[in-house]
């Protein structure tokens, strides 16, 4: 409705005043329809266009899950570990801990998985495993 009372005003007003007062009018008219808001409908312009849905709860990708250990893989990870032990490389980590030279583990780690992250990951893993070592020894004690 002020649009259509907008263009009226500019339209018998051009001819008798200048292009400040209809500057005015422009500005004028266009901050009191952004301050009014228009009951919800489908408009095809403006801030809410388009067809009103509602919205449906968005589910959880598979890329979301990656890399989460599922309960099978762990319970198969532990027996192969137990049943395999620990390779070389992570006995020689497992000393290097055991002495504190815990940079000189984390080197040699990194030397031998290729990543800074992996290296820190293995080293973490055997600080672990050490740690629950040291509890099953003091729970049989």
């Amino acid at each position: 409705r002020s649009i259509r009372l907008y263009k009226a005003v500019v339209s018998t007003q051009s001819g008798h005043y200048g292009r400040g007062v209809l500057n005015y009018i422009n500005h004028y008219f266009i901050q009191s329809n952004l301050r009014m808001t228009p009951p919800p409908m489908e408009l095809c312009v403006g801030l809410d266009k388009g067809h009103k849905v509602t919205k449906l709860p968005k589910r959880e990708r598979p890329s979301h899950r990656k890399g989460k250990r599922s309960k099978r893989v762990k319970l198969i990870r532990d027996v192969v570990r137990e049943v395999s032990g620990f390779s070389p490389y992570e006995r020689r980590v497992m000393e290097l801990l055991k002495v504190n030279r815990d940079k000189r583990a984390l080197k040699f780690c990194k030397k031998r998985l290729g990543t800074h992250k992996r290296g820190k990951k293995k080293r973490e893993e055997m600080i672990g495993c050490l740690q629950a070592q040291r509890k099953a020894q003091a729970a049989q004690a």
